[in-house]
């Protein structure tokens, strides 16, 4: 019973359908509901030719997890002898995402195969005998020395890279994967273009790697239709909808300031150093007709080198918006300025960011050059290391890899106004007068 059959059930009309499932007893009911080959969609099920890697590569919201979680059950209930490694992010998003999440493993079993789940043993036992095990991506050690027939990897483009982890996470559970006659992986992920996912795809010639690529929009029938509709107004054709709806994995622009490559280089899970000064880089809309304002918090470490924080930008804002959230962002973050281009009417700015109860010094700067001309010195910083971005920035990376050399701009949306609000922070830390200023502290 697979797709066909369930066509089937979707054609026969309702009332027949009905009679159909009253000639089913409780336990049949269950196996029917829990029969994924029944309702999955052919894209969800594991490649029939040979491979070692399946590698899902969709969109948000494809079915991605629910295919994963699927799969490990399928094999920890035909294998009593499998020995399954599921590979998060963190240990968190393994047992968050993987385990009991609502397309997770625990959701995914009938009750006669559940498996018993020890969170401080990080391991699950299927009545099968078959186990899995828990691991960290950001501890690659971890996997290296454990053994296993099979992998499930989630979400590999996010996994941090910091000094090769990622990389090197995956290099561990492949030299682990030396039980069974057939090892096998799966890795489901939203695609970004980072190294390791780079390294998979680069030249499709690998004959163990089958990719299954897909989009937001294939599992429209179980998404709200209001969620997919605003998809679609908010992100559209940008980049960041072809990333994260379509399942397109972006390369870079020829000529552009900033490449994927250098900014994953530049990435950091966390600012542990002391910070000197921290400011916030706003980029006023020069409209009120649907430009964003971009507004970013930047900090300088005791020891010099620029830390990209926070993405406060907010679309289509009237001025008082745009303000009020400058306000509040200077606060949560103990900004020591604000930096503002001035423009699009400098004493407006001024008295509107004065409006919003901002206390702290804003300092005025006017552009005199074009975007990327004054992105270009910016840009240097990166090549040189000097600058990191905690966390993930997906917006601002966009508009920031869209830069060209030369003057153009090929990124989403009319304008960069998030990456020159970038621009205009770290102008102000790194390639201005250095001060260390008092900053805002709350009573």
């Amino acid at each position: 019973m697979g797709s066909e059959q369930r066509y089937a059930l979707d054609t026969i009309g309702r009332r027949k359908r009905s009679a159909f499932y009253d000639q089913l007893d409780d336990n049949e009911c269950d196996a029917l509901e829990s029969y994924w080959p029944l309702w999955a969609r052919p894209e969800q099920m594991p490649p029939q030719t040979a491979w070692r890697l399946w590698l899902i590569c969709a969109g948000r919201g494809f079915g991605k997890t629910r295919a994963g979680a699927e799969w490990v059950r399928h094999i920890a209930c035909q294998h009593e002898d499998a020995r399954i490694a599921l590979v998060a992010r963190s240990l968190g998003e393994a047992r968050a995402v993987m385990v009991e999440g609502e397309s997770g493993i625990l959701a995914c079993c009938k009750h006669d195969e559940e498996p018993h789940f020890e969170p401080s043993l990080r391991r699950l036992t299927w009545p099968s005998g078959a186990q899995a095990t828990l691991y960290s991506a950001g501890e690659p050690e971890s996997l290296r020395g454990p053994q296993h027939s099979h992998a499930w990897c989630d979400e590999i483009a996010k996994w941090d890279n910091a000094a090769g982890r990622a990389e090197a996470a995956w290099d561990n559970l492949q030299m682990g994967l030396r039980l069974g006659d057939h090892p096998q992986v799966v890795a489901t992920t939203t695609p970004r273009a980072v190294p390791l996912m780079r390294r998979l795809v680069s030249d499709g010639s690998d004959p163990d790697l089958v990719v299954t690529r897909g989009t937001t929009y294939d599992n429209a029938a179980h998404l709200p239709v209001e969620f997919l509709g605003a998809m679609k107004r908010q992100y559209g054709e940008s980049a960041l909808g072809r990333q994260e709806l379509e399942g397109e994995l972006l390369t870079d622009i020829e000529g552009a300031l900033w490449t994927r490559s250098l900014l994953e280089a530049c990435r950091l899970p966390a600012c542990l150093e002391d910070t000197a000064r921290i400011v916030i880089g706003v980029d006023p809309p020069a409209s009120a007709k649907g430009d964003a304002c971009g507004i970013i918090v930047a900090a300088l470490t005791a020891g010099g080198e620029g830390r990209v924080l926070h993405d406060a930008s907010i679309e289509a804002p009237s001025p008082e918006a745009w303000a009020r959230r400058v306000a509040v962002t200077a606060r949560e973050w103990k900004a020591d300025r604000v930096v503002a281009e001035a423009n699009q009417g400098g004493d407006m700015v001024l008295s509107v960011l004065r409006a919003a109860d901002i206390t702290l010094p804003v300092k005025k700067v006017h552009a005199s050059r074009g975007k990327v001309a004054r992105a270009e010195p910016v840009a240097a910083l990166y090549e040189a290391g000097r600058v990191a971005h905690v966390g993930m920035l997906p917006e601002l990376e966009d508009q920031m890899c869209g830069m060209l050399t030369g003057g153009g701009y090929e990124g989403p949306g009319r304008s960069p106004d998030r990456a020159d609000a970038l621009v205009w922070a770290l102008t102000e830390l790194m390639l201005g007068e250095r001060r260390v200023v008092p900053r805002v502290r709350g009573l």
